[in-house]
């Protein structure tokens, strides 16, 4: 879903301005390798600071996933400035109602492949029917747009050719590039639309997009939460050694013959192994007193000892 971040609106929606800007960042400089400004993750240029319009494509997670920016040609922009050189000589572009997109990229890190609607083929649609929608409501008539032969090639596949194009295609740093000429029209709208199935409104009012967006950044915060809370170690319960000790000291003393008091005395030692005793000492007197065992001895300690000792 679309919103549209501009200088009435920017205020509210600075938070969503930074993710756009750490996309950038991520694509342009990290994934093609564009010698951009980065600042601090985030990738900024004077001409943010011109009150452009930004495109702002949200998936269902509240996640920025896509953005491009559009800008008046009636004053300072990446074509006359940058890129003049693809126009062999002629003039720039000055209308106000031609309008240049720059910085158009998607988030190919979390979405995935093929036309489903999580997909980036998807969304890149829906961000061109909300661009040109949004420009042909403002009264835009042509948008124009710097563009490599890939990109070239992919809006002609997507229902989005390019009516024309201006100069030449030229080497720029390690790509070609040219300039493209978009009508904004009913009739491309329509056609991006069928070749995405794209049959819904696709912008969104700025509290729903708010909304969206604070409900992801929570959702965010709160699984990051859960990943850095320690594990809590995990230990089996014991029984009460106390309670055990008792119960065999018992059976010791209640034995009926030497057979069924060794059998209780083992039975201790093994605790003793496995759990511990407060007195291994007495499982000793214990041992040593089976032929006198009907003599009662002192009962084992009611305290509970969790370190092993040998009896």
């Amino acid at each position: 879903m679309i919103t549209v971040i501009d200088a009435l609106n920017e205020a509210k929606f600075t938070q969503v301005l930074d993710e756009v800007y750490q996309l950038r960042s991520r694509v342009f400089s990290d994934r093609l390798g564009w010698a951009v400004d980065v600042k601090d993750g985030r990738e900024f240029d004077l001409y943010d600071s011109l009150n452009p319009a930004h495109l702002v494509c949200l998936d269902d997670d509240g996640d920025v996933v896509g953005c491009m920016r559009l800008l008046q040609t009636t004053g300072p922009n990446m074509l006359a400035d940058i890129f003049s050189d693809l126009l062999d000589g002629e003039p720039p572009l000055r209308s106000t109602q031609i309008w240049e997109a720059t910085r158009f990229c998607i988030d190919t890190e979390k979405l995935k492949g093929g036309k489903c609607r999580n997909s980036i083929s998807h969304y890149t649609s829906e961000l061109m029917v909300g661009v040109f929608e949004y420009a042909k409501s403002a009264g835009i008539a042509d948008i124009v747009a710097v563009i490599d032969p890939v990109m070239n090639r992919v809006m002609k596949r997507s229902g989005n050719a390019p009516y024309d194009y201006i100069g030449s295609t030229k080497p720029m740093g390690v790509v070609k590039a040219m300039v493209a000429l978009m009508d904004c029209t009913e009739e491309r709208i329509t056609s991006i639309r069928e070749f995405a199935n794209i049959n819904h409104d696709v912008f969104l009012d700025d509290d729903t997009a708010l909304e969206l967006f604070e409900e992801g950044q929570e959702a965010k915060l709160r699984a990051h939460s859960i990943a850095a809370e320690p594990m809590p170690e995990i230990v089996a319960p014991s029984p009460k050694t106390s309670d055990l000790q008792q119960y065999c000291y018992e059976q010791f003393l209640n034995a009926q013959d030497d057979k069924d008091a060794v059998a209780a005395a083992r039975l201790l030692s093994i605790l003793a192994e496995k759990i511990g005793t407060d007195d291994p000492a007495e499982l000793q007197r214990m041992a040593r007193s089976l032929p006198q065992r009907r003599q009662p001895l002192a009962a084992p300690s009611s305290k509970s000892v969790l370190p092993s000792a040998q009896a």
